[in-house]
This record gives structure tokens, C-alpha cells and sequence, in this order.
């Protein structure tokens, strides 16, 4: 099982969305929210995904298939 952080920017069009959510019931994947930062018309999540590797591989190309910018998470983020 792996585990990966990433950051995730979402346009305005996709504020309202529940990916998050959608992510783990599409994929086999745990979705741990690690920051975030949500406003009207624009937001990020700095998201830890547990799994296996390619079901985490997966549920991010999906997520930018909608138009989500998939970054590494690196730098600042709350360790647990």
C-alpha cells in the first residue's frame, strides 16, 4: 500500500464539485485532507491518497481530467 501528498487546485467552475468525495468511491483509495483553502472562485487541498499505487495513479489522472491542477505537495504541510 502506497501513500502520496499532493496539492490540488480547482478552477471556479469546480469550487462547488465534491471530488474529494467522488475520488473515493471511484477509485480504492483513502483520502486524508491535510490544508485547504476554499473561497467562492478559487481553492486548493493539500490531499494525502493511501492505496495502491496505480488506484492512486488513477484517481489523480481522473481528477485532471476534469481540469483539477495535480502538483506534488511539498514544503509546508502539517505532519501526522
Amino acid at each position: 500500500m502506497g501513500k502520496q501528498r499532493v496539492k490540488l487546485t480547482f478552477p471556479p467552475h469546480l469550487i462547488t464539485r465534491p471530488i474529494i468525495w467522488e475520488m473515493g468511491h471511484r477509485f480504492p483509495v483513502v483520502t486524508n485532507i491535510r490544508r485547504a483553502d476554499v473561497r467562492e472562485d478559487y481553492g486548493w487541498v493539500v490531499l494525502e491518497l493511501s492505496g495502491e499505487e496505480s488506484a492512486i495513479q488513477q484517481a489523480l489522472e481522473w481528477a485532471r481530467g476534469l481540469g483539477v491542477r495535480v502538483d506534488l505537495a511539498t514544503g509546508d504541510v502539517v505532519e501526522g
